[in-house]
């Protein structure tokens, strides 16, 4: 890719923009932040053809969306440090926990900030003075729709109900559990360089449960690696890890994470795809106790249809040390491998976190 000034459109208490802004960081790509109000969201919208963010632009006029997609061309096209590891059923197991990182931590990071009423009012107000900025409305007013639009979207049509909430929350809690021992012992997930795996994290953990009221509290007090490691990828540069070597295996001590994620991402995930192939609209589940009725996601189908692409492009020894390492309940990754969606429903259907 040329050289120059790359554009990240988004905002800066989003979710992947957060994500997407750390990985160039740490990659060393020079970039300008814009950050969107209503017009630039509408411009990036027909840039992009689609209405999410971020957008990234790159010096030469394109236009990027959707960050494991944008992540994964960068690796293979941009200067910079490598930033996956080349053992192949490494790299696979880091995609794996970096699309699980962003689809299943996004309820509870979305629950914690709208669920409570400190973190919503906060929040609320600052996306009504930034996104909101260019409506000539009062800001109290701005902030009160906000609130009641994310609520609506994001809590009750995405599940979250007094039944669900408690198995929602405790996500959270039981991530925190998971992760502070790894990052107590090493600065990264796989090692001393981060990588896909560590920026699917960093999204959640950075822009919400490091930031908001409520979530942030629990992580100083219940996983201060965590709380470390995230100030720590933010702050890490391509001169800080240029002597760091590539890991070459996913340690060991990374099975129970993967395991948690089989459990309730594939799970999903799983469940998800076959409700959409049969047509419905909404998908049932049972997970955590509790029975789940939630939309069905298209971004979701084409999710799992690329890990299951990803997968059987793995040689024959690699295939088996995924399942071996990722237990019971991966072998939906052996599945013959969905038909893509067009490009125009590979969308999160989110506008704004």
């Amino acid at each position: 890719m040329s050289g120059g000034t790359w554009e990240l459109h988004g905002l800066k208490l989003s979710y992947f923009t957060g994500k997407l802004e750390a990985w160039l960081r740490v990659r060393g790509l020079p970039f300008r932040f814009v950050e969107m109000d209503m017009a630039g969201f509408r411009a990036c919208a027909r840039a992009t053809g689609v209405a999410q963010m971020p957008a990234l632009r790159s010096p030469d006029g394109t236009w990027l969306t959707d960050t494991t997609a944008i992540l994964r061309r960068l690796e293979a096209e941009a200067a910079g440090p490598a930033l996956q590891p080349a053992d192949p059923l490494a790299a696979f197991l880091s995609l794996f926990l970096e699309d699980a990182f962003d689809e299943w931590l996004w309820r509870p990071a979305l629950y914690y900030r709208w669920a409570f009423t400190d973190d919503a009012q906060l929040m609320g107000r600052r996306i009504a003075a930034t996104l909101m900025r260019d409506l000539p409305l009062p800001l109290a007013l701005k902030a009160a729709v906000v609130r009641r639009r994310q609520q609506t979207v994001y809590l009750r049509q995405d599940g979250v109900t007094r039944t669900t909430a408690p198995s929602v929350a405790g996500l959270y809690l039981e991530m925190l559990d998971t992760l502070e021992p790894l990052l107590a012992r090493r600065p990264f997930l796989f090692g001393s360089r981060p990588v896909a795996a560590d920026f699917g994290l960093f999204g959640p953990m950075f822009r919400h449960f490091a930031s908001d009221p409520t979530p942030s509290d629990l992580m100083r007090e219940r996983a201060p690696s965590v709380l470390a490691w995230t100030a720590r990828l933010w702050n890490t540069r391509p001169e800080g890890i240029a002597a760091a070597p590539l890991p070459e295996t996913a340690p060991a001590d990374l099975d129970p994470l993967l395991r948690l994620a089989v459990r309730d991402h594939l799970a999903e995930m799983d469940a998800n795809a076959q409700a959409a192939a049969r047509g419905l609209k909404r998908v049932r589940f049972h997970r955590g106790g509790v029975d789940w009725r939630l939309p069905v996601s298209p971004y979701r189908v084409q999710c799992l249809a690329d890990l299951q692409a990803a997968f059987a492009a793995l040689g024959t020894t690699e295939r088996a040390g995924v399942l071996e390492r990722l237990g019971p309940g991966a072998e939906v990754l052996a599945r013959p491998v969905q038909p893509a969606l067009p490009p125009g429903r590979r969308i999160r259907n989110r506008l704004w976190t």
